[in-house]
Order: structure tokens, then C-alpha cells, then sequence
């Protein structure tokens, strides 16, 4: 009987020291007491994914114009969310980050401007299964769109339905201005006539979803540069000083690569041709620049 206690009282005291052995912040799940662990998140200011990921409902958005790679949100939700925490993207389009909201058991909230490109997310997401619904996770995952310009977006009844105050994190990945038009809506950004009236658009969406994100919580921008008139446009750090002017701290400016954009397949040869005449470098990054709000 004796030897019994003993046994317990050391399995006792050892599943003690494994409840102690966590160590996590506020922002995320990351036990720190074993940092080591957790090779698959990325700590380096430069990106290099040798190609989208395109598994599960992932498949669906690879053709959408403009899409950015899951792998961006993945870790953007892994870094500064934990699970159960809400999320919100305000330029859905495909609806990358719900997608990857279903699969690592955050919410979600998707805001996207154009109907039949909503209708399309709302099947997309819907196709990915929805993994951490119950269960031992204890909480349920959801997923919410609205089809709304995100400048003007009311979020409101959204956060009250499910007794929310504020997001803890946000996600934005606009359209580059007029690079690839979207749509006809004189609401898209992408229809903006200046660069000026962009950065103006842009600027009305920060300060829209700003008050929706909690304190202290992070704020990812995902946004690359233009070409214009003979003229390299720094749109990425026009964009960056519109979301300082609103109240938050720049944290990091991660460059990340991408080798082909669907309005330049199958034009590399011209795309070369183009840049030794004209003087300029062919671009092959962009920016995931993030923030925390003050």
C-alpha cells in the first residue's frame, strides 16, 4: 500500500510540475518555456515561401485576383492571438484568413465590398471543416461576413450578437490602388483616380475598424509598391504612415517575396525586356508590416 502512495504522490507531484511548466503572454499561446518547440513560427524580417498554400479550401481562392498566401494570416494569428480570440480581416476577398481562423480555432470576422465575391468566400469557408467546434478545445469556433464597404462598416450588432466588445487582432490586406481593378464600385479602393484619393480611401478604413481593436493588440498591414508614369511609388510606406497617424506603434516591416502576380504570367521575357530599358527593377516583394495599437 505504501509503495502505491508513493507511486501517486510521485505522478502527482510530476503532473504538477507539467501544469507549472507554462509560460505564455497576453497575445498568444506560445509556451516560451519551450520556445525551442515551435519551428513552424517564423521570428526573421524576411519571408521566402516557395509557393501559396493551396490545401483544403485554400484550393478555391488560388485563382482569385490579388489573393495573399494563408501562410501570412497563419502566422500572424499564431504570433498575437491565442485560441478563441477573435479576428478581423476588412478586405476579405477569398476569405484566406477564415479559412485559416477554422483551422487554428480563432473567430473570425470577414468584411468584403463586393456580393459575388462574398457569395464565393461564404462557400469556400464553409467547405473547410471546422475542426475545433467543441469538443476539448471548449469554445466553438465561428465565422462571420458582411458585405459592407470598410470604410463605413458598422460592426456593432456583429461584436454585441456574441457579446463582444473589440477584436484582438486585425488584418488588412488592400487592394495595391489600380494595379488590378477589382471592380466597378467607385467604393474600391482599386478605382481610387490618385494616389492621394487612395491613401485617403485607405486612411478612412483604419480609422473605421481602429476602434474595434482592443489596446495593446496587434494590427497587420499586408500591402506592396507600384509603378507608375516611369516612377517607383512607395505605396507600402504611404499606407504605413496613414495607420501611424491613428494611434499605433510600428513593431516590424517583414518583406516578403512573391514570384509571380497573375497580371504578369507568362510575361517574364517582356517584364525584363521593360526593366532594362526603363531603368527600374522588377518587383519580386511586398510588406507585412505590423502594429500595435497605443
Amino acid at each position: 500500500m505504501r509503495n502505491n502512495y508513493c507511486k501517486q504522490t510521485t505522478l502527482f507531484k510530476e503532473n504538477q510540475t507539467r501544469k507549472e511548466e507554462v509560460k505564455t503572454t497576453k497575445i498568444n499561446d506560445l509556451n516560451l518555456l519551450r520556445w525551442k518547440d515551435y519551428d513552424e513560427v517564423i521570428t526573421d524580417s524576411l519571408w521566402v515561401f516557395d509557393k501559396r498554400d493551396r490545401s483544403g479550401s485554400h484550393s478555391a481562392g488560388a485563382g482569385y485576383w490579388g489573393n495573399f498566401v494563408p501562410q501570412i494570416p497563419r502566422q500572424m494569428m499564431l504570433r498575437f492571438t491565442k485560441k478563441g480570440d477573435w479576428v478581423l480581416d476588412a478586405f476579405l476577398g477569398s476569405g484566406t484568413t477564415l479559412i485559416e481562423c477554422r483551422r487554428l480555432g480563432r473567430n473570425g470576422i470577414g468584411i468584403e465590398l463586393n456580393p459575388e465575391v462574398v457569395k464565393k468566400a461564404e462557400a469556400s469557408v464553409a467547405k473547410e471543416p471546422n475542426s475545433h467546434t467543441g469538443g476539448h478545445t471548449g469554445h466553438t469556433v465561428t465565422t462571420e461576413i458582411i458585405t459592407a464597404d470598410s470604410r463605413t462598416a458598422d460592426l456593432k450588432p456583429i461584436l454585441e450578437k456574441h457579446s463582444l466588445n473589440q477584436v484582438q487582432l486585425i488584418i488588412l490586406h488592400p487592394p495595391y490602388h489600380d494595379i488590378i481593378k477589382f471592380s466597378d464600385d467607385d467604393r474600391d479602393l482599386s478605382n481610387a483616380t490618385t494616389t492621394q484619393d487612395f491613401l485617403k480611401m485607405f486612411g478612412e478604413v483604419v480609422e473605421n475598424v481602429t476602434p474595434y481593436l482592443e489596446r495593446e493588440r496587434y494590427f497587420a498591414l499586408v500591402i506592396g509598391d507600384k509603378y507608375s508614369n516611369s516612377e517607383w511609388v512607395p505605396l507600402g510606406f504611404f499606407c504605413m504612415q496613414e495607420v501611424l497617424k491613428r494611434g499605433y506603434l510600428l513593431k516590424s516591416i517583414v518583406v516578403k517575396n512573391f514570384e509571380e502576380t497573375r497580371g504578369k504570367r507568362n510575361q517574364k521575357e517582356l517584364w525584363r525586356y521593360r526593366a532594362l530599358v526603363g531603368g527600374f527593377y522588377i518587383f519580386k516583394h511586398e510588406y507585412i508590416m505590423i502594429f500595435k495599437k497605443k
